[in-house]
């Protein structure tokens, strides 16, 4: 019975660099995520990354520094960064975790259209009169699960496609009015493990 054999060749410039390759992936994607949760003060969640982070690492560095005249390890160490950087922001916008800040600026006129939306949407909602450089406007402030961010998007672009907001993280939130978050399995371990956040 014969059996298949990697040859050592394949094994040193094929095989071990794709292993390289997605170590890197992965502990950079868990970098990645670890600094979103620190800076959201996510405080139980990143430890436990960090420690998978950091072996993931080790091990591929290893591989690396034991054949340095391998030069597609050192190919696979860096494309594997730079996959990972990606990988992870796209995974941390996918969980969307933590609440922003929207700002919507828009004229007198058509900004009654914009608060009764959020608030048909449980939005909480804080209007102030300001002027800007055309004449009176309001100014329109809410705190949203980030998750909600791109429905709130798509009706001001649909209905007030003028109006002008900005989006700004939040760490913590102490009281106010809140859409309940609907998320998936894992960003809602996440929020529950990791959120300061009181419920009202």
């Amino acid at each position: 019975m014969s059996f298949f054999i990697i040859s050592p060749e394949i094994y040193a410039w094929v095989i071990l660099p794709l292993l390289i390759f997605l170590a890197r992936i992965c502990d950079v994607s868990l970098e990645t995520i670890r600094v979103i949760y620190i800076s959201k003060g996510i405080k139980y969640l990143a430890p436990i990354i960090a420690f998978f982070e950091i072996v993931i690492w080790l091990l591929a560095m290893e591989v690396v520094m034991n054949d340095l005249a391998n030069i597609a390890n050192f190919f696979a160490f860096a494309f594997g960064f730079a996959f990972g950087t990606y990988i992870g922001l796209v995974l941390e916008e996918k969980l969307s975790i933590g609440m922003v800040i929207m700002r919507i600026i828009t004229t007198e006129e058509s900004n009654e259209a914009i608060i009764s939306f959020m608030k048909e949407e449980n939005y909480g909602v804080t209007c102030m009169d300001a002027k800007g450089s055309r004449g009176n406007v309001k100014m329109i402030l809410s705190l949203v699960n980030r998750v909600d961010v791109p429905r709130i998007k798509a009706h001001i672009e649909k209905t007030n496609p003028q109006a002008f907001f900005s989006i700004e993280d939040v760490r913590y939130v102490n009281e106010g009015v809140f859409r309940p978050k609907q998320s998936n399995i894992f960003s809602g371990l996440f929020h529950s493990l990791g959120s300061s956040r009181k419920k009202m």
